[in-house]
């Protein structure tokens, strides 16, 4: 079975992977909305930025906002190394709140990428591995207003993309272009208790390059997350489907600078 063959059964199979008896299921429609920009400073180097509006309910009600920056690091022309900071506010939205007491929460943390990118006829495969040291807040009681503790815990994540443009074997401006992946988040460290799978994400998307700088890509996304808490001595799995939309801005400032120097 060659490779595109053996990720593509991966993508099918992973939404049964985490089918269990002894589990609370909840379900909610969500909507994700996501800039990118990469600012390309030097040859090797870059700046990323990043914003992710999650919404329930598609758009009325609040999930999750994220903010991610990061700096780059070109080690090869298919080796794309990143290390940086993302904040995340964590809003109360479902039928069971993620949070013990029902509250919103804020989480600070610290994250290194390694992302390798092979071909294999015209599917490119994006292979992304990201360490994360997660600062979480914590409320100590329900009467509390604010956080007041902090529970510092590790995560793993791994995600495979496959990449397929609509015409030809690379992806050139003007052309369109199909993806789908798989991201499984695994978390670990004395703060973590038994159940150490967070979230699988799977998503498929219909894209589209208008050149070198901009692309603009749109699907279907499914979150599966499991709570870091039980609730009736049950695990509880939280599944979220529905669209995700990015729109990705690259900019090559390091030839404006050549310029202006000249």
């Amino acid at each position: 079975m060659n490779q595109s063959k053996r990720w593509l059964l991966l993508l099918l199979l992973s939404g049964t992977l985490f089918a269990q008896n002894n589990r609370l299921n909840t379900y909610n429609t969500i909507g994700w909305y996501n800039p990118f920009v990469t600012l390309k400073i030097s040859e090797r180097i870059g700046i990323h930025l990043e914003t992710q509006i999650r919404r329930n309910d598609w758009i009325t009600q609040w999930q999750q906002l994220l903010y991610r920056v990061g700096i780059n690091y070109q080690l090869h022309p298919h080796i794309l190394l990143r290390a940086g900071y993302a904040h995340a506010a964590t809003f109360v939205y479902g039928e069971l709140p993620i949070n013990v007491y029902g509250k919103p929460f804020n989480e600070n943390r610290l994250f290194e990428m390694f992302q390798m990118t092979t071909k294999e006829g015209p599917v490119e495969f994006t292979h992304r591995f990201i360490l994360e040291q997660r600062f979480t807040g914590k409320y100590s009681s329900a009467t509390v207003q604010k956080e007041d503790q902090t529970v510092y815990t590790n995560r793993v994540r791994y995600m495979v993309r496959l990449l397929l443009p609509f015409k030809g074997k690379e992806l050139k401006d003007k052309t369109g272009y199909i993806a789908a992946y798989d991201e499984i988040m695994i978390a670990f460290g004395k703060n973590v208790n038994a159940n150490v799978f967070d979230q699988n994400r799977i998503g498929a998307i219909v894209g589209y390059r208008f050149n070198k700088a901009f692309r603009l890509e749109g699907g279907y996304i499914q979150q599966t997350l499991q709570f870091g808490r039980l609730v009736n001595n049950k695990n509880v799995f939280q599944t979220n489907s529905g669209i995700i939309v990015n729109a990705i801005l690259a900019l090559d400032i390091s030839k404006k600078k050549t310029t202006e120097q000249k």
